[in-house]
């Protein structure tokens, strides 16, 4: 198997004599096990800013294997060395990026950052005696505020401690993406595929969303324009509950508004924009490093053979994501719909409500199906749902390997 060297790129404008790093760079995989691909600490700056660089541990990942980099700094003083981040600065690259000298971001804002003020200290009303001074700090707008909720609303949905509280959660998977009353099944479906796979880089892209107002996961770039980072409308319904977490807002609608060209994804209660065909569904999952195995997405509706087989691939662990009528489902009411309104991930297999498998001839037969829908993993198909009914309100799936 082979190794890399391996190198990225600090900003300071302290003396790089004086600064030293850890560097570790590792991914966790979905059963949250850590695989570490290099360990250092306590290695000196180089003059140019740059980290040493230092042969990796050995990998038959593939390049595309996202890995994350996080990098503890110290300042060297009075002869010890003081840690002068609050909590290790972390960034996500592909192991091709890394191998290839590419870890490290045009934007310095961007790359782990120590800077130390060179002004001097004034006496706040030019009194000598006067012990109070003022140092001017500059600081970013934060990259998402909500028009009707700014900065300091106790309603604020882009809240720091909303959102490391949302994070957390869904590290736990005590939740999962939920698109709330918006059309953003298919980013949802993407990010609940993400959260399950690698829990590492769903969580990094959300905090970078957060901190920068953009992210890159393997080859997919999300960024959001203006107006997705500045959204109008309502958070919260009539009673106060949330239509949409913040969490949720950033990655999902943050996806949805980047590859819309002509639409701005802007408001909280825009259908026509959130809409997701199946080619941008692809392509998100291809481009962040999901290999597209199998599909038979389809203007028609599915038919029992077709539901067999997507079964086959859900045995083998893959994703399958399906585009439904969303009123097979138990949230729908006593209505029905027949028409393609919905993306969902299956959990597990389609099968028998008294058990077994079922087969092409099962027509009659009921069934039922544990699936990820509107930020819940149950099962949700309608009570007394036939395997004829069911094919019926699929319309076809797309099946992905899970990325490692």
């Amino acid at each position: 198997m082979p190794k890399y060297n391996v190198y990225t790129k600090i900003e300071s404008n302290v003396p790089a004599s004086d600064l030293f790093y850890d560097l570790n760079i590792y991914k966790t995989d979905a059963n949250n096990k850590k695989h570490v691909l290099l360990s250092v600490t306590l290695q000196p700056i180089d003059p140019g800013y740059y980290t040493q660089s230092h042969d990796t541990n050995e990998t038959d990942d593939d390049l595309s294997v996202i890995y994350i980099i996080e990098i503890n700094l110290y300042r060297k003083h009075g002869g010890k060395l003081i840690s002068v981040l609050s909590s290790p600065a972390k960034k996500m690259y592909t192991l091709g990026e890394i191998a290839s000298g590419k870890a490290y971001s045009k934007n310095k804002r961007e790359n782990v950052c120590y800077f130390e003020t060179k002004a001097q200290t004034k006496p706040v009303n030019g009194n000598g005696d006067d012990n109070i001074y003022n140092v001017q700090i500059t600081c970013l707008e934060r990259a998402f505020i909500a028009k009707e909720y700014p900065v300091g609303s106790p309603d604020d949905p882009f809240d720091r401690s909303k959102f490391e509280s949302q994070i957390s959660s869904r590290m736990n998977y005590a939740s999962y993406p939920n698109q709330g009353g918006t059309s953003l099944c298919g980013p949802a479906s993407f990010f609940y595929c993400l959260q399950m796979d690698r829990p590492d880089v769903y969580k990094q892209a959300a905090i970078e969303l957060w901190l920068h107002g953009k992210t890159k996961i393997g080859n997919l770039e999300i960024s959001p324009g203006d107006g997705c980072r500045h959204p109008r409308g309502a958070f919260y319904d009539d009673r106060g509950k949330e239509l949409i977490s913040g969490l949720d807002w950033m990655t999902s609608a943050g996806l949805r508004d980047s590859e819309n060209s002509i639409m701005s994804y802007d408001e909280v209660d825009d259908q026509v924009s959130g809409i997701t065909m199946w080619g941008s569904l692809t392509k998100w999952f291809e481009k962040a490093g999901y290999e597209k195995i199998f599909d038979n997405i389809s203007l028609s509706h599915a038919n029992e053979a077709d539901i067999v087989k997507l079964n086959s691939y859900v045995k083998q662990g893959c994703r399958v994501v399906t585009l439904i009528s969303a009123g097979m489902l138990k949230g729908w009411g006593t209505g029905d719909s027949s028409s393609k309104n919905h993306w969902i991930v299956w959990d597990e297999a389609v099968c028998k409500v008294d058990g077994g498998d079922i087969t092409p001839k099962d027509s009659d037969e009921l069934i039922e199906l544990k699936l990820f829908s509107w930020g819940r993993v149950e099962w949700q198909t309608k009570n007394n749902s036939s395997l004829s009914y069911f094919a019926k309100h699929v319309f076809g799936g797309v099946v992905f390997k899970p990325i490692k």
